[in-house]
């Protein structure tokens, strides 16, 4: 999922908007188990009677974002997301490839107890999909991967940017899932949150959300005063979760993506084909800056 051109760069006033109609009308009509359309006529009338002095330029274009965000994550998101069994299912296919070509990538355990107890799958598909993606770049430019090219499954520490001097300019707070090529002066970074246990949409869910915006400010204040990109990535996948209990925060991140707080959101199997596409982009990128 990525933002659309159209609705980057709003400002403050836009996103105000964003968050006091979505709060007043809510999210999801109620009873459908779907996301509401909001007619600009009903829109105006909440904000009259909430004593706002209404800027209808601002407003109209704040209502066909709204009404946007609705159709977009219904009919193009909504059926990315996987449940534990299909994504078990894509996990064991990719885990064949891991043991077959003998890949060193980590595939760590989820955090559950007894039968439940099993690999992360959606972690366990991100690290597969990398290093698979890097052995072939690896291959293809005559490259050792392990010594000519890596990459962090296990972040350990927090990230850090470097000048061409080695002096240190910038630092993140959080610790990160994944890092390319590693913490030290990363060109991407990742976060993966899978949750297919989950049986109510709990204040951990959505601290994480909230988590992730703040990297984004980080982030971006980062470029901004060191004209250095990192890309951030935010996989996110279960379909109960995010879906049937989580559709209001499902629109909170999209509403991060279009602030620019995050450069991307794969969602559920997407990952399947477009984080290597994401990956060989910042490769050939690489190649071009040499």
């Amino acid at each position: 999922m990525k933002a659309t051109e159209q609705f980057l760069g709003k400002d403050s006033t836009f996103w105000a908007y964003v968050k006091l109609i979505s709060e007043q009308l809510g999210y999801s009509a109620r009873g459908s188990g779907q996301l509401r359309v909001y007619p600009i006529l009903e829109v105006v009338t909440k904000l009259e009677t909430l004593g706002v002095n209404i800027e209808m330029p601002v407003v109209e274009e704040v209502v066909d974002y709204l009404n946007y965000r609705g159709m977009y994550l219904t009919q193009h998101v909504k059926d990315l997301f996987m449940n534990k069994d299909s994504a078990r299912e894509e996990f064991r296919r990719l885990q064949l490839q891991h043991t077959e070509n003998e890949f060193t990538c980590a595939l760590p355990l989820n955090k559950q107890k007894g039968e439940k107890r099993d690999h992360a799958y959606f972690t366990g598909i991100v690290n597969i999909i990398t290093e698979r993606t890097l052995r072939r770049h690896a291959w293809t430019n005559e490259l050792i991967y392990g010594e000519h090219i890596i990459f962090d499954d296990d972040p350990r520490s927090l990230s850090y940017i470097f000048d061409e001097e080695n002096k240190l300019v910038g630092a993140l707070s959080r610790r990160f899932d994944g890092a390319y090529p590693s913490t030290r002066n990363p060109l991407a970074i990742w976060e993966i949150k899978e949750y297919y246990y989950t049986t109510t949409f709990g204040s951990r869910i959505a601290d994480g959300v909230y988590e992730t915006q703040l990297d984004g400010f980080e982030l971006n204040e980062i470029s901004r005063e060191t004209g250095r990109d990192v890309k951030h990535i935010y996989f996110i996948d279960d379909y109960n979760t995010w879906w049937t209990m989580g559709r209001s925060y499902l629109c909170r991140v999209f509403d991060m993506l279009h602030k620019g707080l995050v450069d991307e959101v794969i969602c559920g199997r997407e990952v399947l084909y477009r984080w290597q596409e994401i990956l060989e982009e910042l490769l050939l990128q690489e190649v071009s800056q040499r």
